[in-house]
């Protein structure tokens, strides 16, 4: 989770990591090993990383937004001799890592979701709080944007999207409003478009909890960057390259991301699924990770307080246990 403002012709992050202490005790566990962070943003996991560990220490960052690298690059520029920085989804990490001979690596962080920078420039068009652009790329490179998907999803498709990632109430409502507002004017604002769905949500439903455009704004976002959709392959291809001992950390923001992450683990971590009557394995099958999290990590009140942006967080933590067929060394 970040914080943000704007830095010449780029966005300054000031990185507050979330969860950190937990962060670094579980994933630390070789002084002067080689650890990645999938989604460095402005750094403040991978510097207090970096403080703790050893010189010999190595730390491969990843990010698919180019102005979280450069301001990860200004945060880390004294470790710079540590440091690998790559503009990438971590969908391809695993590919990346192989072709750059950086495997086998000892630990693997994920701070999954939208960085408080994205949010907190109206430009980036993910806030629905600012009239902008209607984007909401986290990789500006990106070839579709939500007003792309707004213009040219089927009402059905519109409102599994928001059912599905935005877990909306309103979905079918908010869809058919949508298509039919699309037919006399393009939505191509975020103004334009919270517009669009606080004429679809009834009054009665405005009154109370959280802005009516949050969960459709959220549902997008995850559309257009393909969040859930890579995540499990992601998480996969990360133990792939983790050593024995190695240790996969994440951190998520909302159920379905905790959720995929949860049954991910669990799939991974689960030895013999031989039916139970059976008096000796016959499939083979044994666990490539050992859960280390059998609930979630949460924030501290005081955390929260410090930082209200982390009260949704979650960190499940595993370890690399067996060498697994197709593992890349």
């Amino acid at each position: 989770m970040d914080d943000g403002r704007k830095f010449g012709d780029f966005l300054e992050y000031h990185h507050v990591p979330v969860l950190a202490r937990e962060v670094i005790e579980k994933l630390l566990w070789c002084r002067d090993g080689t650890y990645v962070d999938a989604t460095v943003g402005g750094g403040g996991h991978a510097r207090l990383l970096l403080e703790r560990a050893g010189r010999e220490a190595r730390l491969i960052a990843f990010d698919q937004d180019p102005n979280a690298l450069k301001a990860a690059r200004e945060a880390l520029k004294d470790k710079a001799a540590q440091v690998v920085f790559i503009h990438s989804n971590f969908v391809h990490l695993r590919r990346i890592l192989t072709e750059r001979k950086l495997v086998p690596v000892d630990g693997i962080l994920f701070d999954l979701g939208v960085s408080s920078p994205q949010l907190d420039v109206p430009e980036r068009g993910f806030s629905y709080r600012h009239d902008a652009p209607l984007d909401m790329r986290m990789d500006p490179t990106s070839p579709v944007t939500a007003a792309d998907l707004i213009a040219v999803l089927s009402e059905r498709e519109l409102a599994r999207i928001l059912l599905e990632y935005g877990e909306e109430r309103w979905a079918k409502r908010i869809a058919k409003f949508i298509v039919e507002e699309r037919r006399h004017s393009p939505i191509t604002t975020t103004g334009h478009l919270v517009d669009v769905i606080k004429a679809a949500v009834p009054a009665g439903a405005r009154k109370e909890g959280p802005h009516p455009a949050r969960r459709t704004f959220q549902a997008l976002r995850i559309a257009v960057n393909r969040e859930l959709e890579v995540l499990e392959k992601a998480l996969a291809d990360a133990v792939k390259v983790l050593r024995p001992g190695g240790r996969i950390a994440v951190i998520s923001f909302h159920s379905l991301e905790d959720r995929i992450v949860k049954r991910t683990f669990g799939r991974l971590a689960a030895g013999c699924d031989c039916p139970p009557d059976l008096p000796v394995c016959i499939c083979g099958k044994q666990a490539e990770l050992k859960i280390l999290t059998r609930r979630p990590i949460v924030p501290t009140e005081r955390e929260i307080a410090a930082n209200p942006r982390a009260r949704s967080a979650k960190l499940r933590v595993a370890e690399k246990v067996l060498l697994g067929e197709g593992d890349e060394y």
